[in-house]
């Protein structure tokens, strides 16, 4: 929720990332009515995009790269931050939930939470969060630079906002749910708002031509 006392110069610089995050993910694709994985929801890309193989650290502490270590017939991927006040939590919330519907199928797929916020997601605090939704979630870190190239591949882009009264701060990211294959290629993704019913349906599709 917007705070009413924010500056306008940082309710500016958050519209123009959020341009920016819509104008890149928009770039090269078609919405997914049909699709070779039968009818899906959510955005089919025309050309898919591939993952960057920067070696990013998941919450044990070992070297973590989208590109090489996602080899799952489909590994989810959700770039967002721990504390977050509402968005990540509902995104995550869905997948959780999308997950619990598709059975044995569960075994097929990863799910990879990216942080946008490196300061304050450590290894420790990442595995904390995700383990609220699902122990076998993957959270990656690492240093800004490479997080954001990874984020590029994926064309989001992120900006931790000025601080806020209480001292905190947020951080503007985009939210899509990308699907990404072992071959390390992405072309789909939902928005945010993709329900748990939806995104269920969408998973057992893929895995059917997986």
């Amino acid at each position: 929720m917007e705070c009413a006392v924010r500056e306008l110069g940082t309710l500016r610089r958050r519209a123009a990332t959020a341009l920016l995050v819509a104008g890149l993910v928009l770039s090269g694709c078609a919405k997914a009515e049909t699709s070779d994985k039968g009818e899906l929801s959510g955005t089919e890309l025309t050309t898919p995009w591939v993952a960057s193989d920067v070696a990013l650290t998941d919450t044990s502490g070992a070297a973590y790269s989208l590109a090489a270590d996602a080899t799952k017939p489909l590994t989810l991927v959700f770039f967002g931050y721990s504390m977050c006040p509402d968005i990540c939590q509902m995104v995550m919330g869905n997948i959780t939930s999308a997950l619990t519907r598709i059975g044995d199928d569960v075994a097929d797929v990863d799910v990879v939470f990216v942080t946008t916020d490196p300061a304050r997601d450590t290894e420790k605090a990442l595995r904390r969060y995700l383990d609220r939704f699902d122990p076998s979630f993957v959270g990656l870190t690492g240093d800004l630079d490479d997080l954001s190239d990874a984020a590029s591949s994926f064309h989001v882009a992120f900006e931790v906002e000025d601080k806020l009264p209480s001292g905190g701060y947020d951080v503007t990211h985009g939210t899509q749910v990308f699907a990404l294959s072992p071959d390390g290629n992405i072309d789909h993704y939902w928005p945010q708002d993709v329900t748990p019913q939806q995104l269920a349906q969408d998973i057992s599709l893929w895995l059917e031509d997986a």
